[in-house]
């Protein structure tokens, strides 16, 4: 009897998986390709090195993103508040996150044809200057990499999208406040078993205790939103939660190759392995605070992208870094 109901249960959870992939496919897939197809802007320079017809991620190789959260309001570009450069290897199911503080003193690319732009100045001024572009240019000679796509969305997208999930489940266990007068007022409460849009913001832009602390809230947001999504009432919302991204979400990725993904992570692999890491470096006042970067760590940042990057590496010579963190 206990064999019965065992093999029931399993015959049960796969005869609804494969209803939903089914659905999936043929029912939520053409509604949401038509929605996502408003928020494709391609680069300048778009000459992916992934072919966007391949969807069967299982045998393609790694790929790079550029993940952006702005402050864009109406038709300015806005600045970058969160920048992080993305290894993805499908056949691995590993993401490698490197965060870049906004702060980061560097070379912006292309800022000399803009009026009143400065040529060297916070990372965060390239999307403000020139958009997803611009950004991508930047970071791409900051790391000496490739960026085959990017993936922006403002704060408004963000808490829309973070209700629409049913929220998120966040570590916080100590209260989360903004004490600078000169800052914006921002208050997170402890504790909570699922924080809803604003506070997820606020989680996220929060930044009085230090850089490497907030970088480290962004990555752990971005996999408990990841882990959410899974959840089968927000797959049967998709539709949903992508109009709500609308005009708030950019990217150069195709929508079926983005539907490609999010059906993996779905349905397939799972929410994959996160290694991340933070370039290192020191604050700097000049004629502002500046976060000066470490020149040694950008090389070996450069280096350890360079190696997920190659399709030929193994998973066993994906190993962390000293200081990174494997979420």
């Amino acid at each position: 009897m206990l064999a019965f109901i065992i093999i029931s249960g399993i015959s049960s959870f796969v005869f609804r998986k494969e209803i939903m992939m089914f659905g999936f496919d043929h029912v939520v897939a053409p509604t949401v390709e038509r929605s996502l197809k408003n928020s494709y802007v391609p680069l300048n320079d778009n000459n992916d090195g992934v072919t966007e017809a391949s969807t069967k991620l299982d045998k393609s190789p790694p790929f790079s993103l550029l993940l952006l959260g702005t402050d864009q309001r109406k038709n300015e570009n806005g600045l970058s508040d969160s920048i992080i450069y993305t290894v993805i290897r499908p056949k691995d199911n590993k993401v490698l996150l490197v965060s870049i503080p906004r702060d980061s003193y560097t070379k912006i690319v292309g800022a000399e044809n803009v009026k009143g732009a400065r040529r060297n100045t916070k990372i965060n001024a390239a999307h403000s200057y020139g958009g997803a572009q611009m950004s991508v240019d930047t970071v791409g000679n900051l790391l000496d990499a490739p960026i085959n796509y990017y993936a922006s969305i403002n704060f408004n997208g963000l808490v829309e999208v973070v209700d629409a999930i049913g929220g998120v489940e966040l570590p916080i266990t100590k209260l989360i406040e903004n004490k600078n007068p000169a800052h914006e007022k921002l208050r997170v409460e402890p504790n909570k078993p699922i924080y809803l849009g604003k506070d997820a913001l606020m989680y996220v832009r929060y930044r009085e205790d230090s850089d490497f602390k907030r970088t480290e809230r962004q990555r752990i947001f971005l996999k408990a939103t990841l882990d959410r999504m899974k959840n089968i009432s927000n797959i049967a919302n998709i539709k949903e939660i992508m109009g709500l991204a609308g005009d708030n979400f950019k990217t150069n990725m195709k929508a079926d190759f983005m539907l490609a993904l999010a059906k993996r992570v779905i349905f397939e692999s799972g929410t994959p392995q996160i290694t991340s890491h933070m370039l290192q470096g020191t604050d700097k006042r000049t004629d502002q605070w500046y976060y000066i970067l470490d020149e040694e760590d950008v090389q070996n940042t450069r280096e350890l992208i360079e190696l997920w990057l190659a399709p030929d590496t193994t998973a066993s010579e994906l190993i962390s870094e000293d200081g990174d963190n494997t979420l």
